[in-house]
Formats: structure tokens, C-alpha cells, sequence
């Protein structure tokens, strides 16, 4: 023992390396054998059935169904604004009128070379006098009729178009066209009203009761919601009816009819028309020069007033729709989910927690490329109004593409992809769902089962084959790593014996 001391002295560095390379031996020895023991425990999920509603979702902004920026026909100068920003109008409404003395004095030309030429060809008639005096009544009775086309009230503004309109009755007899303007206010004998326009006249009304307008030969019944501060007008002949088409029609008719009679030579006959022709085209150019509300809407900017000059390119007034829809760009693979009528819901960045549903409007058809990338906007119409919403604002909209009810669904974190095909880790048959997040052991691993999907939401995926409610799924694997419990044994200890194993080391250091 004392000679292996001194040559282990005598040669230090050939012993330490010796000793170190031995514990290595020693240390992978006892790796083999004394291998690291890997466990897996599962957190487990009972399979159930659901409903699936897959979505797509875009940012981007509220518009106007339809906002128009309105301009005038003709030049000139104002000579009344009938709107204020924020009125309510409706289509056909009118907005200004513009200067038309110029205009009516051609209708009046018109009219009088008209009549002139008329009158010169009356001769050619005296042996059909009593024809003549025919046409004359079916002239005069068909233009009667046209201005009694079915009368109806105009609410002039916003306040007036939340009530139940008048009931407008009668056989008008002014024999002339033009509007009557009605306005309410309020007095000591109660409520007064006002009629302005082709009859002038002020009476004190009351709801129910029918009151004449004046000595037009028409009446106004006022609903039980008569109350002041309402306005309206009543065009005549009113343009908007049902029947002013066949009346506008059986007048012309008989105007013809009665010319024809008159007129024997033809080339009289082609100058009469033409003078009625010049008629009709001063009455529409006089028509110009009231400016009419395109659809109804709300009005939005009125930046001119009343004896300002315009020209055909000044904007009188902004109208928007009440009805606000929202744009959003969707890109090319989102766009091929989506179709007309798809349910949506809305959040506002400026308005916090409104949620808003509507349906999908229109898809544009042709996409715009932007930084390489394509994308399709899509209209969407909300459900309801809210006056909080403006045009310009923000808003997210997610739009269901896809609803699948009563299906299987299963967690799509659950689902795992081995050469393109999908499969899902089941347990064995007995085990039972687990709660909370603390896995639990398996007698024997999990089956993986090939599985087809349908659609999926954010969390949750539908699956069409290969699972059924009675299945319990593996949700997630949780890895234990332990090593055996022997202890490897000493490389020093093994040197002189239990007790002397640490005297080699000692000898080492003197």
C-alpha cells in the first residue's frame, strides 16, 4: 500500500487524470442503469354537442345610406331658404327658390301666343260649334281633375313629421296651380292657424273639426294631436300621387283632341303644337327654380341664405338618409365567406359598450389593391338608430358567415395535424372528465382518432366524423420528469474502503 501511496505521489498529474477519468466511467455507468423516468398526467373533457357561429370581423367606418350634395338648376338669387340644418324633409320638399320672374314671364309669352294662335283658327270651326263647346268642357274638366289629383300634406320640418298628418278633403276650385302653406301657433282662443300661399286666410282650429281652407273649396281635419308649431304645404296639382299620371295623361289627351278639331290645315295644326310644346317646355324650366329635396333625409349644412347669387355649381344644402350604415374592407379570403343578409354586430370605439346588430347590405364587386393587398368593401345596415352614432365614426363589425347548431364540438386547441390529416387524443372508455388544471394518470395511453372538421369559432371547432358525445378527449398534456431514487456511488469511497476512502485525496495535497 505504501509503494501504490508513493507512486501516486510520484506521478500526480498522470494520477489525477486517472481518477477523473474513472469517476466519468463511474457517472455514466450509473446513468444507465439508473435511467430518467418521464410521466405524463391529462386533463380531460368530456365531448358535448353545441352551437358553432363562425365569424369574420373588420374595422372601419359609419357612412350615410345616401347624402346628396344639392345644387341648383338655374342661376340667380335666392329668394327664400325654406330649411334649417338638422330638419327632417321629405322627397319632393322644397329647399329655396330661386328668383323666377324671367321664367314666369316666358310661361306668360307662351301661353298668350298660345291662346293667340288659337284664336286665329277658330273660324275653320264655326259650323262645330257645339264640338267646340265639348272639347272646351272635357278641357276644362280634365284640368279640374288634375288639380284635385289625391291631395296630401308636406311636414316641413323635423318636429311636424312626428305627428299624424291632416286629412286634407274637398274639390278644389281656384282653377290654378301653386302651394298652400299651413303653419299652427299658439294664441289666447287657443290654437290658431295659418294658411298662406294660392288662399290667405287665419282661423282659430281645433282637433277633429274640419275647417275650410279659406275659398280653395278644400277642408283640413286635424288628427287629436293637433298641437302648435306645426307646418305644412300642399302642393296643387300634387305631382306625387297616385293617380296625377292618368290625370296629367286624360288633360294632354283632351288638349289634343280639342286642337285636333279646331285645326283642319294641317300645317296650322303642326304651329299649335309647337306652340304648346314651347308652353310645356317654359312651365318645366319655371319648375326649376324651385329646389326639391331629392329623397327624404335629414339636412345637413344649408351654407347659403336667402339673396345670396348661385350658379348651377354652388351647394345650397348637404341631405343625408337617416338610415347610417357602416364600409368595411374585407381582404380576398374573408370576402368568399360573406353574402348579402349575414347577421352582424357592432362596437363603436367612441361609444363605449354600445353593440349594434344589422345584416350585410351589399358586397362591392370589384376589389380595390392596396400595399399589394385586395380588398372588397362591404355595406352593412344596422337595425336600429341611435343619435350617439355619426357619420365618420369607428366602428368593428363581425359578421356571422356560419351557424352550426346541435353539433359536436371539441376545444380546438384539442386538435392535433400528423401528414395532413387531424386527429384527436381520446381516453380510454370508463374515464371521466377532470376539473381544474391538475391532470390525472392514464392506465394506458390515449387513442388518437382521425377526426373531420367543420366550421370554428374562436374557441371551439365542429366536428363532423369520428367523435361522439360519449367520448372523453385529452384538452391537455402535462409532462412529469423524475429520476430513480439510488444513490450513484463514490469514486472516493471506493479507494482504501469505506472509512480511508478520503486518505488518497489527503496524500494528494502534501
Amino acid at each position: 500500500m505504501q509503494n501504490i501511496k508513493n507512486r501516486i505521489v510520484k506521478h500526480k498529474k498522470a494520477s489525477i487524470l486517472i481518477l477523473i477519468l474513472l469517476a466519468g466511467l463511474i457517472y455514466l455507468i450509473f446513468k444507465f442503469t439508473h435511467p430518467t423516468v418521464v410521466t405524463s398526467s391529462y386533463i380531460l373533457s368530456q365531448v358535448q354537442k353545441g352551437t358553432i357561429v363562425s365569424t369574420v370581423t373588420g374595422t372601419g367606418q359609419v357612412s350615410a345610406l345616401d347624402q346628396m350634395d344639392i345644387t341648383p338648376k338655374v342661376s340667380g338669387t335666392i329668394t327664400s331658404t325654406m330649411v334649417s340644418p338638422g330638419d327632417y324633409v321629405g322627397a319632393g320638399q322644397t329647399l329655396f327658390t330661386i328668383d323666377s320672374t324671367a321664367a314666369q314671364k316666358k310661361v306668360r309669352d307662351a301661353e298668350l301666343d298660345l291662346q293667340t294662335t288659337l284664336a286665329t283658327t277658330q273660324y275653320q270651326n264655326q259650323n262645330n260649334s257645339s264640338q267646340a263647346q265639348n272639347d272646351a268642357t272635357a278641357v276644362a274638366n280634365a284640368y279640374t281633375n288634375l288639380l284635385n289629383s289625391t291631395f296630401d300634406v308636406t311636414p316641413m320640418d323635423n318636429f311636424t313629421s312626428g305627428y299624424t298628418k291632416p286629412t286634407i278633403t274637398g274639390n278644389y276650385i281656384l282653377n290654378k296651380e301653386g302651394i298652400i302653406t299651413l303653419k299652427t301657433y299658439s294664441a289666447m282662443s287657443g290654437v290658431i292657424l295659418s294658411i298662406q300661399g294660392l288662399v290667405n286666410d287665419t282661423t282659430t282650429v281645433n282637433a277633429l273639426n274640419t275647417i275650410p281652407l279659406g275659398k280653395s273649396g278644400l277642408f283640413i281635419t286635424f288628427p287629436s294631436s293637433l298641437v302648435a308649431g306645426m307646418n305644412w304645404t300642399i302642393s296643387i296639382p300634387n305631382t306625387n300621387a297616385s293617380n296625377y299620371r292618368a290625370n296629367k295623361i286624360s288633360y294632354d289627351q283632351a288638349l289634343s283632341t280639342q286642337a285636333a278639331n279646331q285645326i283642319t290645315d294641317p300645317s296650322t295644326q303642326l304651329n299649335i303644337e309647337a306652340k304648346r310644346n314651347a308652353l310645356d317646355d317654359a312651365k318645366q324650366a319655371l319648375l326649376d327654380y324651385s329646389v326639391k329635396a331629392p329623397f327624404s333625409g335629414i339636412v345637413a349644412t344649408v351654407p347659403v341664405k336667402t339673396g345670396d347669387q348661385v350658379s348651377t355649381s354652388t351647394a345650397l344644402s348637404t341631405i343625408i338618409t337617416k338610415q347610417l350604415i357602416a364600409i368595411i374592407p374585407f381582404n380576398e379570403v374573408d370576402i368568399a365567406k360573406i353574402k348579402v343578409g349575414q347577421k352582424v354586430t357592432a362596437t363603436f370605439d367612441a361609444i363605449e359598450g354600445l353593440e349594434m346588430t344589422g345584416h350585410v347590405l351589399s358586397i362591392d364587386q370589384i376589389g380595390t389593391v392596396t400595399s399589394g393587398i385586395v380588398n372588397y368593401n362591404v355595406k352593412i345596415v344596422f337595425d336600429t338608430s341611435d343619435s350617439r352614432i355619426k357619420p365618420g365614426m369607428s366602428t368593428n363589425a363581425s359578421i356571422a358567415t356560419a351557424v352550426a347548431q346541435d353539433v359536436i364540438t371539441v376545444p380546438t386547441s384539442a386538435i392535433k395535424s400528423s401528414n395532413g390529416n387531424y386527429y384527436v387524443q381520446v381516453a380510454p372508455k370508463g374515464q371521466t372528465a377532470t376539473t381544474g388544471n391538475t391532470g390525472v394518470l392514464l392506465a394506458e395511453p390515449p387513442q388518437e382518432v382521425q377526426v373531420t372538421e367543420g366550421i370554428s369559432d374562436d374557441l371551439n371547432t365542429e366536428i363532423l366524423s369520428g367523435l361522439s358525445t360519449d367520448d372523453v378527449i385529452v384538452t391537455k398534456t402535462i409532462t412529469n420528469t423524475t429520476k430513480t431514487s439510488a444513490a450513484a456511488p463514490s469514486i472516493f469511497g471506493s479507494v482504501g474502503g469505506a472509512r480511508g476512502g478520503g486518505g488518497a485525496i489527503r496524500a494528494l495535497g502534501r
